[in-house]
């Protein structure tokens, strides 16, 4: 086992996982269970570096097995689940919002059960615009959810109790007569630029960009981003147009979208589909991606990134660096370090949105690692 490593582990197996990204101050992750057992569990726990152990909070998720997290940026008591439920002979996926209770710490004696209670439970009206939710993605700013459903992208405006469709693609059928199920979207996110308006959308193998501001306005788009489906993106939040994309053919790509015929980087370093990508959010060099290869990657691409722009504005004036917090040094591109403590594939991993050496990975098996950019790679860019 790595020294920069620890093991959390649950005992039903697992695929959601998030930052607690309300949180400031402790580095906390909420992991959700993907079991076919009544009981799904909603696991908060919180890293502790000095002492290298892991505190955690659990509650339960009653409504069905989890298959994606995401946690309020502006709230970091409320979180929201995209979940399976039984109607009948049909499988519908659905959305809840969950908010914890302010007393984290309860007197045990005044506890029902073994799990610490929610204090508000809402599910999403989501049956009039599809079947299958894919994920909602709470606003960086504003009090607004997007939903990614079947075929459409809907923005939930909460303060005002309205939900609007603003991107839907059609649906044509196979030749079976079946509707084709890669045509719907496979997930989607807010870009942290355009002042919050774009959103961006996978379909199969294409990435898209609407303007939410109006119905069906796509803003730009890059088709064939992979040779096959496209799981995941990211963008880069500290240098507008750039995203990372990863894909089932292995590959992660960093794309710019004014550039949108070939990516600006891209690697093949995983052997199977790519299911997670994330840029680091200080220090953009910094990329980690999952798989179903059972391996998370730690990646360099410091020639593509921010810190390239920083860095070369510092050798055109000479500048020796009053501020050392902004001479970052970049580390050569490519595969930093491969994290191959997961025995399955590894549906998520997440740099923790306070501490940017620190990450939590997930694999189907239940088994969360928290683990660190390892101490030279470390040094290289802070010294």
């Amino acid at each position: 086992m790595d020294e920069n490593s620890l093991i959390y582990g649950l005992e039903l197996q697992a695929r959601a996982l998030t930052p607690q990204y309300g949180e400031s101050n402790d580095v906390c992750f909420f992991i959700a269970t993907n079991s076919l057992k009544p009981t799904n569990q909603v696991h908060l726990i919180q890293y502790e570096e000095e002492q290298g152990s892991v505190q955690s909070k659990v509650f339960e998720h009653a409504l069905g097995e989890v298959w994606k997290l995401n946690s309020c940026p502006r709230n970091p008591r409320l979180l929201a689940s995209v979940y399976n439920v039984q109607k009948g002979a049909q499988v519908l996926t659905k959305a809840a919002l969950f908010t914890l209770p302010e007393d984290l710490n309860p007197d045990p004696e005044q506890l029902k059960s073994e799990y610490l209670p929610w204090e508000q439970v809402e599910v999403l009206e989501t049956e009039a615009l599809g079947e299958r939710v894919k994920t909602i993605e709470f606003h960086p700013n504003q009090d607004t959810l997007a939903c990614v459903v079947d075929n459409k992208v809907a923005v939930m405006q909460r303060a005002e109790a309205s939900t609007r469709v603003v991107a839907e693609v059609s649906v044509s059928g196979s030749s079976s007569g079946s509707a084709k199920h890669t045509q719907h979207f496979t997930t989607g996110k807010w870009s942290h630029h355009h002042q919050g308006h774009q959103f961006l959308t996978l379909q199969d193998g294409n990435l898209s960009a609407y303007d939410v501001r109006d119905t069906q306005h796509c803003a730009w788009s890059i088709n064939d981003a992979h040779g096959q489906m496209v799981r995941d993106l990211d963008c880069n939040p500290n240098k507008q147009c750039h995203l990372v994309t990863g894909g089932d053919d292995g590959y992660l790509r960093i794309w710019d979208c004014r550039m949108a015929k070939a990516p600006v980087f891209e690697r093949s370093d995983h052997s199977h589909w790519v299911w997670c990508v994330r840029f680091n959010t200080f220090h953009d060099q910094l990329l980690l991606s999952s798989s179903s290869d059972c391996k998370v990657l730690l990646t360099c691409a410091g020639s593509v990134s921010s810190e390239t722009q920083v860095q070369a504005g510092l050798d055109d004036s000479n500048f020796s660096g009053a501020d050392g917090e902004e001479r970052h040094k970049l580390l050569p591109d490519g595969l930093l370090q491969t994290f191959d403590q997961h025995e399955d594939s590894v549906y998520c991993a997440e740099w923790s949105n306070v501490d940017p050496w620190i990450f939590a990975s997930l694999s189907y098996d239940g088994r969360v690692i928290i683990s660190k950019v390892p101490k030279q790679y470390k040094y290289q860019i802070i010294f």
